[in-house]
């Protein structure tokens, strides 16, 4: 990256970031009982389900489609040289293992990763504690499994 795009780069991202965790106040997807409400498949029926945050999900699903679309008419990005294509694409066991871990502990706490960063602006008693965990289970699973990148790319091909 050239240093004459690097500050509008930087601009931008700060820009992303504002968006994303005003988003995710506005939305409430930073409220554990909202995110575990609208997991609990199993209040369908008693009507204790909240359906709400799929108004957050959806939008931003046909955001994200709309730009990715935009962003392959052009030759590259507009503070980058290229695009950062994922270099693979195999479902396979450890995304599926890991994939379930995520969803087991996002259901266990209602904190999602991205809106728990987002926590640490107002300090909830209990964010500590799951960041901890969060950090050590990252490491854990990095000790169980290779994740490097060289490794992934030869068994996705």
């Amino acid at each position: 990256m050239s240093t004459s795009s690097r500050l509008p780069y930087l601009a931008v991202s700060a820009a992303s970031g504002l968006l994303f965790g005003a988003g995710l106040y506005i939305s409430q997807m930073v409220d554990p009982l909202k995110v575990l409400r609208f997991l609990d498949f199993g209040a369908i029926p008693t009507g204790g389900w909240d359906p709400s945050l799929a108004f957050v999900i959806v939008p931003a699903i046909a955001v994200m489609f709309a730009a990715v679309r935009l962003g392959r008419r052009r030759a590259a990005p507009a503070f980058e040289v290229r695009f950062h294509e994922p270099a693979y694409k195999k479902i396979d066991a450890p995304l599926v293992i890991g994939s379930a871990l995520f969803g087991v502990g996002w259901g266990m706490s209602g904190i999602c990763p991205g809106p728990a960063i987002a926590l640490i602006a107002f300090w909830p008693s209990n964010i500590l504690v799951f960041l901890l965990a969060l950090f050590v289970g990252s490491y854990a699973g990095g000790l169980f499994t290779n994740s490097s990148h060289s490794r992934r790319l030869a068994l996705a091909r």
